[in-house]
């Protein structure tokens, strides 16, 4: 059986990465699934692969009038939503001027990551439960990060906004139980996924191949993940074989928060 047959989605930063393996993946399970994103091409593009009556919609998660305008769509074209997924996010190191670390950091840039990575999810949150809380069921994940979780020295703004999302995500759950709302909501943390993000950090060739050796290295499962393993984390959280929980976070790290890997010496 489809797992999110007859469930209406909205996926934020869809047009790659983690967002677009989300799209595709929901829509695989039989999800109709809303595209946003502000790259346009390829959220276009995502949304034809995936068919009608997906599509596309423009949304900046940090403008709250693009949130309304999203909201009139849904209202119009579906009636309402059944899972958001507030996916979009920046890393900040190469979105703006910096620098990022507590001493020297540029306040604008820390403004700018906040706005996209929490003020972006706090909307998100806020247009969903409108959107939803008439729904028989329904699920709000917010992608946050292991970062959210422990300190990055030079990327204080992200792990700042990262863990803003983890505790937000919690308020929710909370409100939306009190309310009586059927709604749950979640955050998925993850570590070390090889998407589009990371090109810039690991540079091309034989340089590319020895930086994923290292990375590896340090991963208790040995291997960076794939955008889909976050985006299976995802579907389990959004179809209602979860529908039991709530409040929580989802590690997908290879085992990074667990602790070292403790692999024993080769022999």
């Amino acid at each position: 059986m489809l797992r999110l047959k007859n469930k209406t989605v909205l996926v934020t930063g869809a047009a790659r990465g983690i967002g677009r393996a989300i799209a595709e993946l929901f829509s695989e399970e039989g999800a109709v699934v809303l595209v946003t994103d502000i790259n346009d091409d390829l959220g276009n593009e995502v949304a034809t692969g995936l068919g009608e009556p997906s599509c596309y919609f423009h949304l900046n998660v940090s403008k709250e009038e693009d949130w309304k305008a999203a909201s009139d769509f849904v209202k119009s074209q579906y009636g309402g939503l059944d899972v958001v997924v507030n996916n979009a996010g920046i890393a900040g190191i190469f979105e703006t001027s910096g620098p990022h670390d507590p001493e020297n950091l540029d306040i604008e840039s820390w403004h700018k990551v906040h706005a996209t990575n929490l003020d972006g999810v706090a909307l998100g949150c806020k247009y969903g439960i409108q959107l939803i809380k008439n729904a028989s069921s329904g699920s709000i994940v917010n992608i946050s990060s292991r970062s959210g979780i422990i300190g990055i020295p030079f990327a204080a703004a992200y792990a700042s906004s990262k863990a803003a999302v983890r505790n937000h995500t919690k308020s929710v759950a909370l409100y939306c139980a009190e309310k009586k709302y059927p709604i749950r909501c979640n955050s998925i943390h993850p570590g070390a996924i090889y998407t589009p993000i990371w090109d810039a950090m690991l540079g091309e060739g034989e340089q590319r191949e020895s930086a994923i050796k290292v990375i590896s290295s340090e991963i208790p499962l040995g291997v960076m993940g794939e955008p889909k393993d976050v985006a299976y984390a995802a579907l389990f959280l959004a179809c209602d074989e979860s529908k039991y929980i709530t409040g929580i976070e989802v590690n997908v790290d290879g085992g990074i928060l667990a602790g070292s890997a403790a692999s024993p010496p080769s022999q």
